[in-house]
């Protein structure tokens, strides 16, 4: 019996069987026969959740658009099917042909968040391949790593063959090229390895050996392979313009957490959150032109029965044509009874003209993100916003009849203090009061504030990358604090993330190669789809820490210090560590550093490219 009988027999066995089918919509079809690389795209989590993700996407049309490349789709199975797939034998599948994801020749995960992790090393033990680069023969595909946890690979770094940091738009043609010669001269996989080693963007764990002080932190990283660059260089797309985008993207079988067209007008940010790993990992700017964004938004229209569209960047209506844009879309989505969707908004900067025509088409929610409740942690932070740039946003998008707002905070953030805490609440309370002034005497619908609050996690590469985590119990003290101030504010509603997940994250991504012995017991231990609250099992990440002699307080404690060796030191993002540490001096005396649009402010990523957007305000 071939594995596409089996799955006959299985999928009515199990909950949303169209997770696994395949043959959607825009899902390509090649013929094996005039295939040199078979490159599996995985995405650790179920099939609604990767399908919602642009850059699967992006790569996959990117990999099948080139000759001799066929890109297919592997997500993990949800636990109903891990369970049929084990008891039956049944090894991990591609969605477009069906083969065995071992079959491949390379096998790229994207690592979106530290909690997939688990994820990973179940997948490859459900496809038969050995958990450890070192484990692997010839008979098995390359095992890659990317996305924003490529940064600091080094937790996985066990567990991969290589990984690529950056943009993938021009690392993966020039590898696929890379494996195509090989194939041709029939190296072995360290040839392989040596030869892709020297592309930027290509980190070879195996060619890195990092050493330990008896104090636990890095007292130096060798190379095993001499040619091998002293750091790793990121991928950075240069023309947005020209790079690929998916004008027929696959449309999913089953609803998706996002299911709708999506369109990246830019890549970076400009604002320099210092909490932000994403605002500095992705510099510099680079958008899309408004010709290009609409010629591209017109096609996908044309190619999907998408009902709703949405602009996505890192601060949405900081693109230079903002306004213009979106009052086109919203007159072509007028035409083709498409919403528009707007996430990402700065209350500094946006168009409340453009809201009201939203407002007057399809109405889709309003979010913003203060992040923090007083101006001195604001200005800590680095978040230029003033509380009349809340209160004068919330009058207006009040007066235009909207009825609700969610709004973004963090909590445990450096030098936070409990009238940061009180802070939080009271932007709720004023903004109720604002709502009752306008209302005053009319009837109608109810005005509510959503207030979410996450935890602060110190990210590699971001100014925040020096100081400590809050422990669980004192963000949990934080949260009990606000939930009784919410109490009392009508018309507010309160709610946070959990304290546990939080520190794993955090633990995952300060963490270094020894790490890689936890994770590996967590997974044996059970542990898997730590992203999701129901499954997070923490007394088992605790014990598998304990259990490969590591402790947690050491990754989440503010141990670490300028000039230490850290383990994410071996990437360069553009952005130097001078820089990051003068964000660092600047958070602790409350001093802002103004929006690089504005002028350049020496963080270092001209050295490998000119920002396009500074002077532009």
């Amino acid at each position: 019996m071939n594995l596409n009988q089996q799955l006959e027999q299985l999928l009515p066995l199990v909950t949303k069987p169209g997770r696994y089918i395949g043959g959607e919509l825009n899902s390509v079809e090649k013929d094996p026969k005039d295939i040199v690389t078979r490159f599996g795209f995985a995405f650790p989590d179920t099939y609604e959740i990767g399908m919602s993700y642009l850059g699967l996407q992006i790569i996959y049309k990117l990999l099948n658009d080139l000759p001799g490349v066929y890109c297919e789709r592997i997500f993990a199975p949800a636990l109903d099917m891990e369970q049929q797939m084990r008891d039956k034998g049944l090894p991990l599948f591609t969605l477009e042909t069906k083969i065995p994801a071992k079959e491949l020749d390379m096998l790229g995960f994207t690592l979106q968040y530290e909690l997939s992790y688990t994820n990973v090393l179940n997948m490859l033990d459900l496809a038969g391949i050995p958990l450890k680069s070192s484990e692997r023969n010839e008979s098995h595909p390359f095992i890659i790593g990317g996305g924003p946890c490529a940064f600091n690979p080094e937790p996985m770094a066990d567990f991969f063959d290589f990984f690529l940091v950056g943009d993938g738009e021009e690392a993966l043609p020039a590898l696929c090229k890379a494996h195509s010669d090989w194939k041709k001269r029939q190296g072995n996989r360290k040839d392989f390895l040596s030869t892709i080693a020297s592309l930027d963007g290509v980190y070879v764990p195996s060619f890195y050996e990092p050493q330990y002080k008896k104090d636990g932190t890095i007292e130096s990283i060798v190379k095993i392979w001499p040619e091998t660059p002293d750091r790793i260089r990121k991928n950075i797309v240069t023309d947005m313009d020209a790079a690929p985008f998916p004008t027929e993207p696959i449309v999913p079988l089953i609803e998706v957490v996002h299911d709708r067209s999506v369109m990246e007008l830019f890549r970076g940010c400009t604002r320099g959150c210092r909490f932000c790993q994403a605002g500095m990992i992705y510099r510099p700017v680079r958008e899309r032109s408004k010709d290009c964004v609409m010629d591209l938004i017109e096609k996908q229209f044309s190619a999907t029965g998408h009902d709703e569209l949405s602009l996505l960047s890192l601060s949405t209506s900081d693109y230079s044509e903002f306004e213009e844009l979106t009052t086109e879309l919203v007159r072509k989505g007028k035409e083709k009874n498409v919403a528009i969707s707007l996430p990402s908004l700065r209350l500094d900067r946006f168009s409340f003209q453009v809201l009201d025509e939203i407002q007057g088409y399809k109405k889709t929610g309003l979010t913003f993100a203060p992040e923090a409740g007083t101006q001195r942690l604001r200005d800590v932070i680095n978040k230029c916003i003033t509380d009349d740039d809340i209160y004068n946003s919330m009058r207006q998008a009040i007066e235009l009849g909207w009825t609700s707002v969610k709004l973004y905070f963090m909590i445990g953030l450096p030098t936070e203090t409990v009238e940061d805490l009180d802070g939080i609440a009271k932007i709720a309370e004023n903004i109720m009061e604002i709502y009752y002034e306008h209302n005053r005497g009319r009837k109608g619908s109810k005005f509510k504030v959503n207030v979410s609050a996450s935890n602060f996690v110190p990210k590699p590469h971001t100014p925040f990358q020096w100081f400590a985590q809050d422990s669980p119990e004192q963000l949990r003290e934080k949260q009990q604090y606000l939930k009784e101030k919410f109490k009392k504010i009508k018309g507010a509603q309160f709610t946070y993330h959990g304290t546990e997940a939080s520190r794993i994250e955090a633990v995952l991504a300060r963490g270094d190669r020894r790490q890689a012995d936890a994770i590996y017991k967590a997974w044996k231990s059970g542990c898997k789809f730590d992203g999701w609250s129901e499954h997070l099992n923490y007394d088992k990440w605790i014990e598998a820490f304990e259990a490969a002699g590591l402790d947690p307080d050491f990754y989440t404690s503010g141990r670490i210090c300028k000039g230490d060796i850290l383990p994410w030191s071996i990437i360069d993002i553009g952005v130097s560590e001078a820089y990051l540490h003068s964000e660092w001096k600047k958070a602790l005396s409350g001093q802002q550093t103004p929006d690089c649009r504005i002028g350049c402010i020496g963080c270092g990523i001209n050295r490998y490219v000119t920002c396009e957007m500074e002077g532009i305000l």
